[in-house]
């Protein structure tokens, strides 16, 4: 039988159901008459569940989880969604800068001071380093992926790659370790050190590059129905997971945005927005609002409350980055300033920078990350936003020290990864300020099943890039 993952209703139900007790609804009744009648649990890892549910199941799931979308939740009030009261819980939301000279390449600075939704150039270098960067994260991340922490330690302890410095190798490994902890199946074959030849085909890089063809299509006034059609145009089904998975699915069944965030979607807090978010922060370098109000239009198509602020914080991080006159450390903090402090990811952030801070070894900060944030599942915008943010921190934005302390973090490693190397590659400025052993195998090659941009050039994406921070 053929089982689809993120979309059963039998699987969103037990999701729904942690959901819930996260967000602070009551759906203890619920919950009890779902296992009463015999309802599993949320699969651990998986995105499906390994039997199928029985008709009369399934019937069950679908009405429960329209039961528990009209609980009242108590973190609503503090939590919101829509823009306007996300702004109005942000007591320094950011406003724009004077913009930065030009940095590099021998452009000129097209900012207007003032008026809304113009952004400085931003130098094509480094926006080719943060391609770069973002590739190279993702690939570094992806054999290890749904791996838990004890394995991805041993995978690295076992090749002397302890403390990650490099790409994870088979080579050498016992047999009984790599039984222990299987690669990721899909990746294995294109991301180990002996096997990578250029960059392989990863959401982590599709979003990116849905996101410029969305700005080269409606430019940066784009709607959230926009980025509805362009999926639908662009985007195969099979390519999407979790919220988008779902959101997808609602688009299809006639539900419209943002309701498509929310409708049988309990994976609306998971991380899909914030990795979606950097084309909006690269394209408005010294502009943090409009990098978060872009990735705000953008996320809500798929995701509400704290996965949206992922994205949001994200944005603004990558858009401070860009200007090039801000360490790791000023970027974040200008990131928290667009996420309402009251909510739980910015609490969380903050928790992850204080521990970076006082904490030499990293191991030990990751350590209290994971039993802080254990309950949440391992795709959930919090603790990787947490865990990103931490690692950057730690590493004071050097780039192999960022990319390797987001992954050996765990989690969601490719996605950590990609954000992390994104951020690190804006702030080192160039291509050749990245070591050459993450850049080399990428041989400037880019895998894609999206449009036109299959075998595209990382420095043709630096270029399509730069000319979109130039147009309201």
């Amino acid at each position: 039988m053929l089982r689809l993952t993120w979309v059963q209703p039998e699987d969103l139900l037990g999701h729904e159901l942690h959901q819930a007790a996260q967000d602070g609804r009551e759906a203890d009744p619920i919950a009890a008459r779902w296992h009463a009648a015999g309802g599993p649990r949320a699969p651990l890892r998986a995105g499906a569940s390994a039997t199928p549910a029985s008709p009369y199941l399934r019937a069950l799931a679908t009405d429960l989880l329209d039961e528990l979308a009209d609980l009242p939740s108590e973190s609503a009030d503090h939590e919101p969604t829509e823009l306007a009261s996300v702004m109005a819980r942000c007591p320094d939301w950011p406003t724009r800068q004077p913009a930065p000279p030009a940095d590099g390449d021998g452009g000129t600075s097209t900012a207007a001071p003032g008026v809304p939704g113009v952004s400085p150039a931003v130098a094509v270098p480094r926006l080719e380093a943060a391609w770069l960067g973002r590739a190279a994260g993702c690939l570094l991340g992806k054999p290890v992926e749904k791996l838990p922490l004890r394995g991805i330690r041993a995978l690295a302890k076992a090749t002397g790659n302890w403390p990650l410095h490099t790409w994870f190798t088979a080579r050498g490994l016992p047999t009984e370790l790599t039984d222990a902890y299987p690669w990721n199946r899909r990746s294995a074959s294109t991301s180990l050190a002996e096997n990578i030849d250029g960059m392989p085909e990863d959401d982590d890089l599709n979003y990116p590059l849905l996101n410029l063809l969305l700005l080269q299509r409606h430019g940066k006034g784009f709607t959230t129905a926009d980025v509805a059609r362009l999926w639908l145009d662009e985007l195969p089904a099979g390519r999407t997971f979790t919220a988008e998975r779902v959101a997808y699915r609602n688009l299809l069944a006639g539900v419209e945005p943002p309701r498509t965030a929310h409708h049988r979607n309990p994976f609306r807090e998971w991380i899909g927005a914030l990795i979606r978010a950097d084309v909006h922060g690269w394209t408005n370098p010294g502009d943090p609002a409009a990098a978060a109000t872009q990735a705000h239009r953008d996320a809500t198509l798929t995701h509400t409350a704290n996965g949206v602020y992922a994205a949001m914080f994200t944005a603004a991080t990558i858009a401070e980055a860009a200007t090039g006159r801000s360490d790791i450390h000023a970027c974040l903090r200008t990131g928290l300033t667009v996420v309402p402090p009251a909510s739980r990811l910015a609490k969380a952030v903050h928790h992850a920078v204080r521990l970076a801070h006082s904490t030499v070894d990293f191991e030990k900060v990751v350590d209290v990350l994971h039993t802080t944030y254990g309950d949440y599942h391992w795709v959930h915008a919090l603790p990787n936003t947490a865990l990103i943010a931490a690692a950057l921190t730690h590493a004071d934005g050097d780039f192999s020290g960022s990319v390797c302390r987001a992954v050996s973090g765990g989690w969601d490693t490719d996605s950590n990864g990609a954000t992390a190397g994104s951020v690190a590659g804006l702030l080192a400025g160039a291509p050749a300020a990245l070591p050459e052993r993450w850049t080399t195998p990428l041989k400037n090659r880019l895998a894609t099943s999206l449009a036109d941009f299959n075998g595209i050039g990382f420095d043709t994406l630096a270029q399509l890039t730069h000319r979109e921070t130039r147009h309201p």
